[in-house]
């Protein structure tokens, strides 16, 4: 295979890589997309399930992730207005890499100290 398509392939999958963990990475999307993976639910059903985490950075990442295609966020007009949120197909198919990614990093990684 020649240098240049190795170079390509790499640069390629290190972009995806890194676009992946741009959304990934940062604290609190884990915890919210596993909380998702049991269904539907509330912002306020989310904060509980997410202890420790504001209702900014919560409505913050759920924006975040939204726009990302991980999660769709739906409004029952009501009364009263209901809003929920649910992970999409993508979001769906994400849970088990993000599983095999936590037993891989608990496996190869030492914690820090």
């Amino acid at each position: 295979m020649p240098e240049s398509t190795t170079n390509g392939e790499h640069a390629e999958c290190d972009a995806a890589v890194t676009l992946a963990f741009s959304v990934l990475g940062k604290r609190w999307n884990g915890m919210i997309l596993s909380s998702l993976g049991a269904g539907a639910t509330t912002f306020v059903g989310l904060r509980r399930a997410v202890s420790g985490i504001s209702d900014t950075v919560l409505s913050d990442r759920l924006a975040e992730l939204t726009a990302a295609g991980l999660a769709e966020r739906a409004v029952d007009a009501g009364p009263p207005i209901a809003v929920a949120y649910e992970l999409t197909d993508a979001g769906r198919r994400l849970l088990p890499v993000l599983d095999q990614l936590g037993a891989w990093a608990r496996e190869n990684l030492a914690p820090a100290p």
